[in-house]
């Protein structure tokens, strides 16, 4: 008998379709939505959304050290980087509760992207790449797990 259930991933919110990025768009992927969304269930994360910050919101980069970047703000440079490691922390836990096989990722994210993430300088220069705030906190709780951007 072939078991039909269907496995459990964790997604980033804006590639199914949800407006939830900053400027409120999404970055729907059908691949990801239509095709693979057949054979897996999503569990939908938006760090952004779920720490509070609204919808539309000032756009963010990382700043800083690539071992230590800081979420900052793009126009009026808040650092928010407390209050996403906060929430991040406490979500990770949630989330080993939904007993996820792996994560798709939304690459180049300050707070989701899994590499290549760009650091920026206080010229405003992208010199480094990291890891998004949520994706390493991640990660770091869940290092065998499958991920993906």
């Amino acid at each position: 008998m072939i078991n039909s259930e269907k496995i459990k991933l964790g997604i980033s919110a804006c590639l199914l379709g949800e407006n939830v990025r900053y400027d409120g768009g999404h970055k729907l992927d059908k691949f990801i939505k239509e095709t693979l969304g057949q054979y897996v269930e999503y569990a939908a994360v938006c760090p952004e959304v779920e720490c509070g910050l609204g919808i539309p919101r000032e756009s963010m980069h990382l700043e800083g050290e690539s071992d230590a970047p800081r979420l900052v703000t793009t126009r009026t440079k808040i650092d928010l980087t407390r209050r996403m490691v906060n929430w991040a922390q406490k979500r990770v836990r949630e989330l080993e509760k939904e007993d996820l096989r792996g994560f798709i990722f939304k690459s180049d994210s300050p707070s989701s992207g899994m590499e290549r993430v760009k650091i920026y300088n206080e010229n405003k220069m992208p010199v480094k790449k990291g890891v998004g705030i949520f994706a390493g906190i991640f990660m770091n709780y869940f290092p065998v797990l499958p991920v993906e951007d």
